[in-house]
């Protein structure tokens, strides 16, 4: 039955709801929010859906028997160096660590970040403090690649094109700095999808000119949907790839996955953890708030809720457009998690338990960021969330740490070959 449903041109509301898993009530809501928008039957003139739609949209309800054809798994030629800047509590360095990288050394401001890396690898170089403090030639041509999450800020335009020296004081510049010190063959940025539409996309643009100037050609950038890369949640990363100009080698972005792993997948005995997730601490809701997460099913929000409650909870923001689904959310066990915030229990971006009405805690977080179970987090519970909640996933940093080296392998067999 479930084969003939996906293979014909159109699904009913009824057949969709099925395949889905969702109600016939939920699909009518994102019919009027656009999400999945219901067409008509050429020949029977039935409100139905688009096959194609169904499956584009909504691939991680399609658990099926996937038969997975990617891999980007590859081995180092050589021993590759990692230069790592803007550190946080290391999902980027885990992850590419865990592809066969070395990280020679990372640079972070945070004390409680700082104090995270020193205590789970006590054998990395940490330098702690304001970026702008450190000098990084003594790694001139020692580092095949530097990344780094810089954060996103806008730049002043002083002429018509942004140079270098124009973009002094912010974090970018830096970034850019340190990159034409250590002048590595490829280097990775990345950032927040936002970025792409920041200042109207002149801060890209303005980035993307300054690694210009600095000797390095960019890459098309590109988002990619953590998702499609082991991580059971959808977080969206922009990644930004620089190659520098005497290099004619081409670099390569990790190719998705098929398979999309759910928040069991994270929290429960299975493919992506050999156990169920360790006990930790967590943060709590207020009682007001819990009272009305009470009434919100799994895989349900706050529309889901009696609708003076709705009015009551949502404010003003009741009255607005947008569906706003993050709010007064919990996540079920068969769907990916809602992208994580630096506060579990923050006003309006609710995350909350499946089966119990709490937050998650602080090691679900971390499975939720494929975190190792063994990677302990340094100071208080709410610097602990924000560590993780700012990680780039670990996966998904494995995944980029692979497209690195196969790059690196190409270029330096091309230097020396056999």
């Amino acid at each position: 039955m479930l084969y003939n449903l996906v293979m014909s041109e159109y699904l009913t509301i009824s057949e969709t709801a099925k395949l889905l898993n969702k109600s016939t009530k939920t699909l009518r809501r994102w019919d009027e929010e656009g999400k999945l928008t219901a067409v008509r039957e050429p020949m029977s003139n039935y409100r139905v859906y688009r096959r194609n739609d169904v499956e584009t949209l909504f691939a991680e309800f399609l658990q099926t028997d996937i038969k997975e054809t990617v891999s980007n798994f590859v081995i180092p030629n050589y021993e590759y160096n990692v230069l790592e800047l803007f550190a946080g509590a290391g999902g980027l360095a885990v992850g590419m660590e865990k592809a066969g990288l070395k990280c020679v050394a990372l640079n972070e401001i945070d004390k409680h970040a700082c104090e995270t890396l020193r205590k789970n690898r006590p054998n990395w170089n940490v330098l702690e403090g304001d970026i702008k403090n450190f000098n990084f030639t003594e790694y001139h041509n020692q580092v095949d690649v530097v990344t780094g999450g810089f954060p996103c800020q806008a730049f002043s335009y002083a002429g018509k094109r942004l140079g270098f020296e124009d973009a002094r004081g912010t974090l970018f510049y830096e970034f850019a700095r340190v990159v034409k010190e250590v002048n590595p063959p490829i280097c990775i940025g990345e950032n927040v999808k936002g970025l792409l539409n920041h200042d109207n996309g002149k801060t890209l643009k303005g980035m993307i000119s300054i690694l210009d100037e600095i000797g390095y050609n960019v890459m098309p950038v590109k988002v990619l949907k953590a998702i499609n890369f082991k991580v059971p949640q959808k977080r969206e990363r922009l990644i930004l790839v620089g190659i520098r100009k005497d290099i004619n080698q081409k670099y390569e972005y990790p190719k998705p996955y098929k398979k999309i792993y759910n928040l069991s997948d994270a929290l429960k005995k299975g493919e992506l953890f050999s156990s169920n997730v360790p006990k930790s601490a967590g943060a709590k809701y207020p009682e007001s708030k819990k009272s009305v997460l009470d009434l919100v099913p799994p895989k349900g929000y706050w529309r889901d809720l009696p609708l003076e409650i709705q009015k009551d909870f949502m404010g003003a923001s009741f009255y607005l457009g947008g569906g706003k689904t993050g709010m007064a959310r919990r996540i079920g066990w068969d769907e990916p998690c809602l992208t994580l915030t630096c506060s579990p229990a923050q006003k309006q971006t609710e995350r909350c338990h499946p089966d119990e009405t709490r937050p998650f805690t602080v090691r679900e977080y971390a499975r939720i960021q494929t975190f190792p179970d063994d990677w302990e987090f340094s100071g208080s519970i709410a610097h602990q969330y924000k560590q993780i909640g700012n990680a780039v996933p670990v996966n998904l940093g494995r995944e980029v740490g692979y497209s690195i080296i196969k790059f690196l392998n190409e270029y330096y067999n091309l230097l020396n070959p056999r």
